[in-house]
Parts: C-alpha cells; structure tokens; sequence
C-alpha cells in the first residue's frame, strides 16, 4: 500500500475508532489501540515498512507531548504537597510486583532466577502512555484535587518506569552473561537507578531555566507555534543524550514543564495550549501503533499460565499501592483505591523491551514476548476501563 494512502487509513480509522469508543462511554484511546489491533490482524502485510522504521521515534515524540503538558500543569506547591506519596508510589508497587513475578516466571515456566527477574521487571513497569493522557483529563476536569491524586499517579509513574528499564538492562546482562560480573558490576548498576533520575531531572532543571530565560526575553516577537515547535526540538535533543547518559530522560522531559510553569508562567500556559492541539494528532500515533506492536498470536501463545502470571502480578502491585499510599495519612480509602487501578495498565516499556531477551538470545526469550504482549493486550484495555468508570466516582 502506498505511504500516503496508509497515512489516510491510520489517520481516519484511529480518529473514528476513538470517536465510536467515546460515543459508547468507553476512553477514546482504548478505541485507537483496538483499531491498531485490528489493523495488525487484518492488514499487517500492508503496512509500509517506513512506518517500522519511524515506530519508535514516533512513540518518543508522542511520549514527550504528553509528559510536557504534565509538567506544564505542575505547580511547586503540589508538588511538594504531593511528594510524600509520590515517592514510595515510584518504587514499592513495581518492587512488588516483580518479586512475585520473578518466583512466578521460575515456577510456571522453570526459569532460572536470572532471566525470571528480567521477564518480571519487564513486565512490572506501568505505562506512562495510557496513565499520563488519563490523569491528565481527570485533572483538567478538576477531579482528585483536594489530595491531588492524579499528580501524584503521574510522578510516581515517571519513575517506576526509570526503576524497571534499570533492573531489566541489569538481568539482560546477567542473563546474557555481559558485565556485572562482580559484585561490585552489580552494585553499580543498581546505582544507575539514582543517578539516572538525579541526572534527567539535572538536565530538565537546566533546559527549563535557560528555555524560560530565552522566551521571557522574546516573548512578545516570538510565535506561540514558533516556541512549541522550539521546545519539541529541545525535548527530542534530552530523550537522544538520556538514551546515550542512561539518563532518565522522560522525568527530565517533564521537569522542563514544571520549570517553565514556575519561571514563564504566561508562556507556558501558551504553551499548554499549544501542546493541548498538538496531542490530538500525537494520541492517535501513540495508541494506533501500541495496537499495532502486540501481536493477537504472540499472546495467544502464552496460553493460561502467562495470564495467572500477569494478575498474579497485577495482584501484588495492587498490595504494592495500598503499602505506598499508606505513607501519605491525608489519603483517603477511595483515593487510594483510584490509585491501585491507575497503576493496572501496562504497554509501552511490554512494547519497547518485549522482543529485547529473545534478540538477545536469551534462554525462553519468546515466552517472556508472549507474556508482554499478551500484557499489554489485557490490561490496557482493562486500567482504562476502570480508571474511566470508577475515577470520577473516587475522586468526587
């Protein structure tokens, strides 16, 4: 098929898809991934193979948009009001979850520990993807305010991405039998996890102030598109050099928001605006083409055994949240339940990394696959149908 009719059918058929889902009081995103789904299904043959090739930058750009609008969005007072839930929401849930995973996959499917930690920590990571677009809209509409839950979802988000993309690269390596020989090997690469989230958080304080030093100073003979488009390119340059520093770039991305909120507030509320238009090309990419990474017969493969894993898993983050939210008295029951299912979706680490063991021929590579698809496949879906229905009635 043509690039440019391709183009039209992704396009149109995600943005209807979206429309229908809406229409039926389901999340418009869950529409675009079923339509991604079934675009794979029907029409995988048809895809041009430059859309492959622009898959994941694609993703990041998408990513970036809606994780600037986060931090646009993010005062210094909520944060700080936030802060004391925020940070056992970013490490406690996925700790949780990819212990009980890792004596799971080691029982189910005989793994040894090493690649049953990879697969778990693969699978532990939350999906910024489909939590951020979320939150996002359940804050705009001014629900969870008293206790800002929906910031504190999105920081702790953030970050438990950071903490399982580390303890994955760390397993990958002793898996494969690369580095972290020594204990010492090993002791570093745990370090990485601080470090990394100091490191992009260094880097989005730095962007920020200079992007709100440059914009005050030309505000006025400066489009609003002209400094968006700006941005976007400063945004994309911080993912390239976390990606090369094992930075963690996507925290860094929102920094920059929250940065340009405190120092150029009329800009960035130009901005916001400007990015609220830009997402609604960017959500259509983004979902349409996490449909399209899982594929229906990887999942299949994984059979009974790879679904018990995934709520086994899903069971001991939930316990993971009501441990972390118990921290912050000021929560109350409900809230702390909202929490619980916002934390349920997974999908663009499970897209990102599914394939990542079996390329790097790892020992059951093609079952840890089977499992992540088959992830993404059941809880995405079911986070955004919970967080849809149950949200409004927790935070009211």
């Amino acid at each position: 098929m043509p690039f440019n009719l391709f183009v039209v059918l992704f396009f149109v058929g995600g943005w209807t898809a979206g429309r229908i889902a809406a229409r039926t009081g389901l999340p418009s995103i869950l529409g675009m991934v079923v339509y991604g789904l079934g675009l794979r299904f029907f029409a995988y043959d048809a895809i041009p193979d430059l859309l492959h090739d622009l898959d994941p930058f694609l993703k990041s750009l998408a990513l970036i948009v809606i994780l600037l609008r986060a931090g646009l969005g993010i005062r210094k007072e909520t944060l700080m009001k936030v802060g004391r839930a925020a940070l056992p929401m970013a490490v406690i849930p996925c700790l949780a979850e990819a212990l009980v995973l890792t004596f799971g996959y080691h029982h189910l499917f005989g793994f040894p520990m090493q690649v049953s930690a990879l697969g778990a920590f693969m699978l532990s990571a939350v999906s910024p993807a489909v939590v951020v677009p979320s939150m996002l809209d359940l804050r705009e509409r001014g629900l969870g305010k008293r206790n800002e839950v929906p910031t504190i979802v999105l920081a702790g988000a953030s970050v438990d991405d950071v903490v399982a993309i580390t303890f994955f690269s760390l397993f990958l390596m002793l898996a494969t039998g690369e580095g972290a020989s020594s204990a010492a090997d090993t002791l570093g690469l745990v370090l990485e996890i601080p470090l990394s989230i100091i490191g992009g958080i260094a880097g989005g304080i730095i962007l920020g102030f200079a992007l709100a030093a440059w914009f005050k100073r030309h505000h006025e003979r400066i489009r609003a598109t002209e400094k968006t488009l700006l941005l976007l390119m400063v945004a994309i340059v911080l993912v390239e050099i976390g990606h090369v520093l094992h930075l963690a770039a996507l925290l860094g991305v929102m920094t920059v928001g929250f940065i340009l909120l405190e120092r150029a507030e009329p800009v960035a509320h130009e901005l916001a605006e400007k990015l609220g238009k830009v997402w609604v090309i960017a959500e259509i990419v983004l979902f349409v083409l996490i449909g399209l990474a899982a594929d229906m017969s990887t999942a299949i493969e994984a059979g009974a055994k790879g679904l018990f894993l995934i709520f086994l898993g899903l069971f001991a983050r939930s316990i993971g949240v009501m441990l972390a939210t118990a921290f912050d008295r000021r929560l109350r029951l409900k809230e702390r339940i909202f929490c619980l299912l916002a934390y349920l979706p997974k999908a663009t680490v499970q897209a990102a990394l599914g394939a990542v063991p079996l390329a790097a021929g790892v020992s059951g590579g093609e079952v840890l696959l089977s499992v992540a698809v088959l992830s993404i496949v059941v809880t995405a879906p079911l986070g955004l149908i919970l967080v849809r229905i149950f949200g409004p009635k927790l935070l009211s």
